[in-house]
């Protein structure tokens, strides 16, 4: 199912509220794989999106919570099709650093 995607163009699809995605996507600095309950350290990534094509979105969002509190230097999203508009075309949780998350952050709101 994570094949399936084209997550070239759904990067490009939400560069308006995300726009470090794209250019992340392309220097390959965004890892996509299947959720088997295991996390492994981001490394030089980005983030990384754990596709979870059998969750419902209270589930996502439970599993977010709990890896928020259970790793505080990583920042833990999830998104869900059945949300529309930006929404993944797949059940996912996303992985990403916290610090650099926030440094985004700040750059972009300057």
């Amino acid at each position: 199912m994570a094949d399936a995607v084209e997550w070239a163009n759904y990067f490009n699809s939400i560069s308006d509220v995300c726009p470090w995605s794209k250019a992340y996507w392309r220097q390959k600095k965004i890892d996509i794989c299947v959720w088997n309950n295991r996390i492994d350290p981001l490394g030089d990534y980005a983030a990384r999106v754990y596709v979870h094509s059998d969750a419902t979105a209270h589930q996502l969002e439970s599993i977010m919570e709990e890896k928020n509190v259970e790793r505080p230097d990583e920042e833990w999203l999830f998104s869900h099709p059945d949300f529309g508009n930006n929404s993944t075309p797949v059940p996912v949780l996303i992985q990403q650093d916290h610090h650099m998350l926030t440094k985004i952050r700040e750059t972009l709101n300057e």
